[in-house]
């Protein structure tokens, strides 16, 4: 199933957990370190370098591109690695979350309460993921390396559906 994630934010309920997609929209890479950075300036009361509402975060670090490529391998992270800081980043507004590997229960819970989604992307074909990746634009925390945040377009990425916006859980993560 084709989904566009302009549409997809303004009806997470659409998607049941289980179901494979083609997703096209634009995403944010995000790791630890950016998440860690986002939180502070929330906490700070700053304004992070990305708009979180209704944002699609997926959680990768890039590698460089090769010559006349968009960009480098971009699998991805596991997921877990990033529970500390999703409940706040979703109350926040961020709508879609994307990487690899279960969720702790509050995650689960606070992705049922917010109406959001996580999907997961397939591990182990970072050069194949590459090659949905349209577009990549550095947009901030250059100085993390490959943990930088990068807006990325995406076309026809495929994921599926593991936990949907009513807590339901692929079974097999």
């Amino acid at each position: 199933m084709k989904i566009n994630l302009q549409d997809l934010v303004l009806n997470t309920k659409t998607l049941k957990a289980g179901q494979k997609i083609l997703l096209s929209g634009v995403i944010y890479t995000a790791r630890d370190a950016a998440h860690k950075r986002m939180i502070t300036m929330l906490d700070s009361e700053e304004k992070t370098p990305i708009d979180l509402i209704n944002a699609t975060i997926y959680y990768c670090g890039p590698t460089p591109a090769k010559p006349g490529a968009v960009i480098g391998a971009c699998g991805p992270t596991t997921s877990s690695r990033m529970d500390a800081f999703t409940p706040r980043i979703l109350k926040e507004g961020v709508k879609v979350l994307i990487g690899k590997g279960a969720r702790s229960n509050d995650v689960v819970s606070s992705i049922k309460e917010n109406s959001a989604l996580y999907f997961v992307a397939t591990g182990g074909v970072a050069a194949l993921i590459s090659k949905t990746v349209k577009r990549a634009d550095l947009i901030a925390f250059e100085d993390l390396g490959p943990e930088a945040i990068y807006r990325l377009e995406v076309e026809d990425m495929s994921l599926i559906v593991a936990i949907d916006s009513f807590g339901n859980i692929v079974k097999s993560l």
